[in-house]
């Protein structure tokens, strides 16, 4: 059997230590991108990439900025900032997650607003999954709250309750996080029943009542079922799993994607645990205020591209696939995808950074609210060769690269920067 062990409203439980008086109020947690990275000010910032994997995300981390900072959130005296996690006392007033501060304020005005703790996140979460290796064989962390575990030959089935409730318990004893818990032949069922387990609860799926329990939900409940697919099942007529497990041949026409989500509803399909994950991308964005100067929209393009590529250079990666993305008002965005199989320079990154830039930004009459690069098929896993154009010369640049990167490993991030920064 598989298991999933997903924390409860993560980040309110968190606060929740360290202030136990949140307890049983209504808690949002939210706040808005660090836009501080942008001033011209030197901070001593780092990356952190503890408990780094594919979904968990990258952390740049300043030593001079608390992060329980209300101030990320309040402007001019007003509530601005999209809420991330709401306690189940406030979703009880219809709060829910990518809500605006604002919203959610006008819905429940007692309502208590906390700003992230991106280090006692990341702290917990490895605390976690270090629990979790003593007591699971196999464990693989899927994102910084939620965990996969192989109980096959561990645990027999009738042990299965006791098993949970004991490992529920110690973790709310020793790391006072409450905790989820689904347990079924597949991990894609387990984490399914992780959902009706919550809050704090467990509920164990044995083959017998497999279709007694997925049949009657909707298709929307199966991760994996997104908005477009709902659509396309539902002008089909199927609203159920159990209406889509009737339906192969329309599933498998549909294309390898259908077909193997058909097959990991029905629990046919499954994926072993890995216990260890390579990253497979990296990115970096930011959310700000309506701007409309392209010199200091560059100029922060120079900023995210700098701070992106330290974190490159700490993972030890060349990456060939390149993404730019922009997001402008009124709900209009851009992006462009670029391959480049070349070895990896800081300078040769800022300047695609700000190439990218230029080909995507298509609507000049309009102000932009957010930024984001990504970097992903590292050649060390998809064994792509570079290109050996100009390779002496990039051989010089990498070098210099490493030195710079020594620096900054020493003294910040922010203790070299671009001219174009100022």
């Amino acid at each position: 059997m598989k298991i999933h062990i997903d924390i409860d409203c993560f980040f309110v439980s968190a606060a929740r230590i360290v202030e136990p008086e949140l307890n049983g109020k209504a808690v949002v947690i939210g706040g808005r991108s660090d836009t501080k990275i942008f001033s011209r000010s030197a901070k001593k910032q780092t990356v952190n990439f503890e408990n780094s994997g594919s979904f968990v995300p990258t952390f740049y981390k300043s030593y001079e900025k608390k992060d329980d900072d209300l101030s990320s959130f309040m402007e001019n005296g007003r509530l601005r900032g999209i809420l991330t996690t709401a306690s189940y006392e406030a979703r009880a007033y219809g709060i829910k997650t990518a809500m605006s501060l604002r919203e959610a304020k006008e819905l429940c005005p007692d309502l208590i607003i906390k700003a992230p703790n991106m280090s006692l996140y990341q702290e917990l979460s490895h605390k976690l999954h270090k629990l979790l290796c003593k007591k699971i064989p196999l464990i693989e962390q899927a994102s910084i709250d939620e965990f996969y575990g192989d109980l096959h030959g561990w645990v027999e089935d009738k042990d299965l309750p006791k098993f949970i409730e004991q490992l529920q318990q110690e973790i709310k004893q020793k790391l006072q996080l409450p905790v989820s818990i689904g347990v079924a032949q597949t991990r894609y069922i387990a984490k399914l029943a992780t959902n009706y387990a919550k809050p704090f609860g467990y509920k164990v799926i044995y083959p017998h009542q497999f279709d007694y329990f997925v049949n009657p939900l909707k298709v929307e409940k199966f991760a994996g079922i997104g908005k477009s697919m709902q659509r396309k099942l539902h002008s089909v007529k199927i609203y159920t799993l159990g209406e889509l497990r009737e339906r192969r041949g329309t599933l498998y026409s549909w294309g390898p994607y259908a077909k193997e989500l058909y097959k990991r509803v029905n629990g046919e399909s499954d994926t072993a645990i890995q216990t260890k994950q390579p990253r497979k991308s990296i990115g970096i964005s930011r959310t700000f205020d309506p701007l409309f100067d392209r010199e200091e929209i560059k100029r922060r393009i120079y900023i995210l591209s700098r701070h992106l590529c330290y974190a490159i250079y700490k993972l030890n990666v060349i990456p060939t696939t390149f993404h730019f993305s922009i997001h402008y008002e009124m709900q209009y965005k851009e992006h462009i995808n670029l391959s480049k199989a070349e070895l990896f320079t800081e300078k040769k990154f800022n300047e695609l950074c700000q190439e990218l830039f230029l080909q995507t930004d298509k609507h000049k009459r309009l102000h932009i609210i957010r930024l984001s690069i990504s970097c992903s098929h590292f050649t060390k896993h998809s064994r792509r060769e570079l290109s050996l154009l100009n390779f002496h010369e990039e051989i010089a640049l990498h070098s210099l690269n490493n030195s710079t990167q020594q620096l900054r490993e020493k003294y910040g991030l922010d203790i070299l920067k671009y001219g174009s920064e100022l």
